[in-house]
């Protein structure tokens, strides 16, 4: 007979996330495997078309972008922690961790990857004020399941398989422990690459 759990595990994704929001002073936050997924999730979410975005950034943001079904143009634009895909509420805050970041009307993608301010490994997060675009990410990043047994479940829509383990999610919560009031943007070591290079990807 197998034993049945008193507890979720992924009960802990769920205390994470809501430290995260407090922390940030987001309404919501929605965990997820990555801040590329969390950027692909919330352009995938407003079906973006063009998006202009600093010529010098991560590779993986035009992908997400891309993959996405939209289109990139490349801008020269100094930035520092944060930037947002013009002309969505999309936030690419994979440099910026800090209290009381949220910016109102905005998803803004964060990353915990092992060089970041919360270094879990691996992972990312989602925060908005949008309760619809919350529980639609949740319900997007998990196969397009909600937060209940999958047998009692009923799926009515696609999704991917974006969702953070709750070893990752205990990680990160361990960390919040000791996490500073105020965090420095994180400054990319040799600055990033000028996308322009790879014009014959976008």
């Amino acid at each position: 007979m197998k034993y049945t759990m008193k507890h979720n595990p992924f009960s802990i994704v769920k205390l994470f996330e809501e430290e995260v929001a407090n922390y940030t002073d987001a309404p919501y936050a929605v965990a997820v495997d990555s801040c590329t997924n969390a950027l692909f999730l919330c352009c995938k979410y407003f079906k973006v078309e063009e998006v202009y975005i600093p010529k010098k950034t991560y590779l993986s943001v035009p992908q997400s972008i891309i993959h996405a079904g939209g289109k990139v143009s490349l801008e020269d634009r100094d930035w520092s922690g944060m930037y947002d895909l013009k002309p969505y509420p999309i936030y690419d805050s994979a440099l910026r961790f800090t209290s009381n970041m949220y910016v109102p009307n905005s998803m803004m993608c964060l990353s915990f990857h092992y060089k970041k301010h919360l270094p879990i490994g691996k992972g990312g997060m989602i925060l908005t004020d949008d309760i619809k675009a919350a529980e639609w990410f949740k319900r997007a990043r998990y196969e397009g399941r909600s937060e209940k047994s999958y047998k009692e479940d009923t799926i009515n829509e696609l999704g991917w398989n974006m969702y953070m383990t709750p070893m990752e999610a205990a990680m990160g919560l361990s960390l919040m422990q000791n996490i500073n009031l105020t965090n420095s943007d994180i400054i990319e070591e040799d600055g990033y690459r000028d996308l322009s290079e790879f014009v014959n990807l976008f």
